[in-house]
């Protein structure tokens, strides 16, 4: 048993660097706005289960939502691959640094931010206890 344990968490730890190897910083980005992404849902879904108030029509109008968003980011980094073809192939224009990205890690950690203060949201809709200085004043 303690073979098989050990196994597991060496396919684990193995998929975690590969996965970090090949997305990099922005891979880990994308990935916490998609897990914000889902525990916003979950939670409003279950804030309107909660106070009987679940509409098929809601639901689907923030998933709506949520497929914007997510153009939004793609429509960011295409711009960011746009300014990098730029920058990077155009002798007269440079910059003192090398450029890679800008604009999509930005438009992630807005929405990542966006998406945190909706599941605070909800969480005190359903009853939880918010620190005061996690609220909006």
């Amino acid at each position: 048993m303690e073979n098989v344990n050990n196994t597991e968490k060496v396919a684990e730890v193995g998929a975690l660097g590969l996965f970090s190897a090949l997305a990099g910083w922005m891979g880990w980005l994308a990935l916490l706005y998609g897990c914000c992404m889902t525990a916003d849902y979950i939670t409003g879904t279950a804030y309107a289960i909660k106070a009987k108030t679940w509409s098929s029509s809601v639901a689907r109008e923030g998933l709506w939502h949520k497929c914007g968003s997510l153009i939004t980011v793609g429509v960011a980094a295409a711009v960011d691959i746009l300014l990098g073809l730029i920058i990077n192939n155009i002798p007269s224009v440079s910059l003192p640094f090398p450029y890679s990205t800008l604009l999509c890690p930005i438009v992630l950690v807005w929405y990542i931010v966006s998406e945190l203060g909706s599941i605070l949201e909800n969480a005190g809709k359903m009853g939880a206890p918010i620190p005061p200085f996690l609220k909006a004043h």
